[in-house]
């Protein structure tokens, strides 16, 4: 397995994986999530790959076939009159392809971003999980991640 910024030659990997996640998010909050949704067209992913704020980073085989990746983002709020300036790097979305599930890949991935950050000048790694999303949030907590902030909703 490499792990490696992925580029647009990464597109049709990209898509094949958003498309699992955005049919779990369905599956689990059909209220809120579209079945067969695209979240990025191809326009949209070559922006976000040509953006050295939004790192996407893939775990591939061998024949360079997409396991799995990681969409990054930065966040810093400079100048906040409430929050410290520090420089964030929240995942997004991470994904390992469903047949690739429980081989270490999303582990893999998560050490590839927490080293980059770290090289980086990041203060610290964030990202949300989905209530109906139990295993997601087991396997973060596995990897040292801890609640920061809880979103609740009631619908009405």
């Amino acid at each position: 397995m490499n792990i490696r910024k992925a580029t647009s030659l990464d597109i049709e990997g990209l898509h094949r994986l958003l498309d699992q996640v955005g049919e779990v998010h369905h599956v689990g909050r059909p209220d809120l999530f579209k079945s067969g949704a695209h979240k990025y067209n191809t326009d949209e992913l070559n922006d976000l790959l040509n953006d050295p704020l939004c790192p996407i980073f893939c775990a591939v085989d061998e024949d360079n076939w997409m396991m799995g990746y990681c969409f990054c983002l930065t966040q810093q709020h400079l100048n906040n009159s409430v929050l410290t300036d520090i420089k964030t790097l929240y995942i997004d979305d991470l994904c390992v392809d469903e047949t690739c599930r429980s081989q270490g890949i999303g582990k893999a991935l998560y050490a590839h971003v927490l080293k980059y950050a770290k090289e980086n000048g990041y203060y610290n790694v964030t990202l949300n999980v989905w209530g109906f999303n139990a295993s997601a949030m087991k396997f973060y907590e596995s990897l040292g991640m801890s609640v920061q902030k809880v979103g609740m909703e009631q619908i009405l």
